[in-house]
């Protein structure tokens, strides 16, 4: 299997499987002389780990990350930064049941048909654990954009579950952490905690979308054309295991608007351009405009669930399947710590991008 890697100059290749030893990243390209420890990327695996509530998998795992090169004395030093997780809560005979049959909704029958052999505990490579390595490799890039681009803030939550949206004249950043769906509406979390018990309680699942949002982007970084800003944010979050859509700014909403509504007015401001709005979500021919960067990923409903589906095995013969195991019963909630880090990733990969080829901005606006 090829392709685990990630980035242009912020090099992420991820590694191991669900019911593996272990799993991690390996990161090249990051520049020397970062201030990094184990606690501070631990910081942001800990947002993300299972077991943390009754409305995700119980399966219960430290995520205990291992720095295990590229840092001395506290610092990257410039080489490969390797990072290691280890698994200690496995439970693979939960899935002896279906290691000859497909589950529907998942990618056993394309992992089979493509490799003719899969890790049938717990999905291997396209199981959301997966995604453990890149939080924590996440972690790392945040530290580096803290020394390059200190303004930068990313902040991500959930703005829907199911058909349930949030009133986002209700929204409160400060209460994202405070609830367990990583919403900044009390009341939807409210109402979203009694819709998702009853989904839990039958055995099922539902879908969510998520919004990340990055302030004090610098505008100017993103490359026409191939390269563009929107186009890595894009292949990032959908690379994410269960993300079936992603759309910046406006997205899909943008098609349903006129030429003058769409178009965010430009004037200047004290500090600069000012926009009269932000349907671009921050990203004008795949450069930054310097606004806010808004990107929102919708993941499908978790497939591994409690009620009887029609399938075929290996033989081609129909059969039933029932999935077995600890399962979320939605997976969107702990997928916004991981858009958060794929965020991350591919700014810092794109700043870097920037200070190669141009340095400094080179077009001056005003005196």
């Amino acid at each position: 299997m090829s392709l685990n890697t990630f980035g242009h100059l912020f090099r992420v290749t991820t590694w191991g499987e669900s019911h593996g030893p272990a799993l991690g990243a390996t990161i090249d390209g990051c520049p020397p002389g970062v201030e990094i420890s184990e606690a501070m990327i631990q910081h942001w695996l800990d947002k993300r780990k299972p077991g943390q509530n009754k409305y995700t998998t119980q399966r219960r795992e430290a995520d205990q990350v291992k720095i295990l090169s590229g840092v001395f004395e506290g610092k990257t030093t410039g080489t490969p930064v390797q990072l290691m997780i280890e698994n200690t809560d496995q439970r693979s005979k939960d899935y002896g049941d279906i290691m000859d049959k497909f589950r529907p909704g998942h990618a056993d029958i394309t992992y089979w048909q493509k490799y003719g052999i899969r890790d049938y505990r717990g999905g291997g490579r396209s199981s959301a654990r997966e995604t453990a390595a890149r939080v924590a490799a996440g972690g790392l890039a945040r530290q580096v954009i803290k020394m390059l681009a200190p303004s930068v803030k990313i902040t991500g939550f959930m703005c829907q579950m199911g058909p349930h949206k949030i009133n986002r004249k209700n929204m409160n950043l400060n209460q994202i952490e405070q609830n367990p769906f990583w919403t900044p509406d009390t009341k939807a979390a409210e109402d979203w905690a009694s819709y998702l018990d009853g989904l839990r309680k039958s055995g099922s699942s539902i879908g969510a979308v998520i919004e990340v949002v990055a302030t004090g982007v610098p505008a100017g970084i993103g490359a026409p054309i191939y390269g563009k800003l929107d186009t890595d944010l894009a292949a990032a979050m959908m690379s994410i295991n269960a993300v079936k859509g992603v759309e910046i700014g406006d997205g899909m909403a943008a098609a349903e608007l006129t030429g003058e509504a769409n178009a965010d007015e430009i004037s200047m401001g004290q500090d600069g351009p000012k926009y009269s709005s932000n349907h671009a979500g921050g990203i004008l021919g795949g450069l930054s405009t310097g606004q806010d960067l808004v990107v929102r990923f919708a993941v499908k409903p978790t497939s591994s669930i409690l009620t009887t589906r029609k399938t075929i095995n290996k033989l081609g013969e129909n059969t039933e399947i029932i999935t077995k195991g600890r399962h979320d019963p939605c997976v969107g909630i702990r997928a916004v710590p991981v858009g958060e880090a794929m965020m991350a990733c591919v700014i810092l990969d794109h700043l870097l991008l920037h200070r190669g080829q141009i340095g400094e901005n080179k077009g001056k606006i005003g005196a």
